[in-house]
């Protein structure tokens, strides 16, 4: 295994996310084939050195609005939302959320923190394979999460950090690799209970 050190692996991740970051001059096809080879390169890169590449929130963006046809607002612009909702999230701020699962049986897993101070509506938590393909994305309110934050005692949720299986607890399952978008009415991650 090939070990790369902190600022190899910042230039590296900082060289594939300004060519992803060029949205607006691109067209849709021309993202998508940058997404996919971000995708490539950072499979390749984890399975080499096993460190993460840092460009999992750039493909949760692109995937996220992708396949729940939402509009990405650019990276640059003020607020606490990556994407603006369409169809049945109009009128939302959505704040984007990608976690990379490598080992399912591994707990623990975290998110990246609420920006709990900024304006958004609600959280999508998109969770990826290996190989950076997504399987599956939940939702989340900002009410359910804030409440979920302030009953926890621990410091690191107090400051908006949640695990996976929190999040899911919290939150409904809105696609899956499997079948797409999930139908109008909300999954209930209790039914079989």
């Amino acid at each position: 295994m090939v070990r790369v050190y902190g600022a190899w692996r910042r230039r590296i991740a900082h060289w594939v996310v300004g060519r992803l970051q060029v949205f607006d001059h691109m067209t849709v096809y021309a993202v998508d084939k940058l997404i996919s080879e971000a995708r490539r390169l950072a499979a390749e890169y984890r399975k080499a050195t096993g460190q993460s590449l840092g460009v999992s929130a750039e493909i949760a963006r692109h995937d996220v609005a992708r396949l729940l046809g939402l509009e990405l607002v650019p990276a640059t612009a003020p607020g606490g939302y990556d994407a603006l909702g369409k169809g049945r999230w109009e009128g939302k701020r959505i704040q984007i959320k990608g976690r990379a699962v490598f080992d399912e049986s591994k707990s623990g897993q975290r998110i990246g923190q609420l920006k709990l101070g900024q304006d958004w509506d609600l959280v999508m938590l998109i969770l990826m394979d290996e190989n950076f393909e997504p399987f599956e994305i939940h939702e989340a309110d900002r009410s359910e999460l804030e409440a979920a934050v302030e009953e926890s005692s621990s410091k690191r949720n107090k400051r908006g950090a949640l695990s996976v299986a929190r999040f899911k607890i919290i939150g409904r399952l809105v696609w899956t690799r499997e079948n797409g978008l999930e139908d109008d009415g909300f999954w209930d991650n209790t039914a079989s209970l």
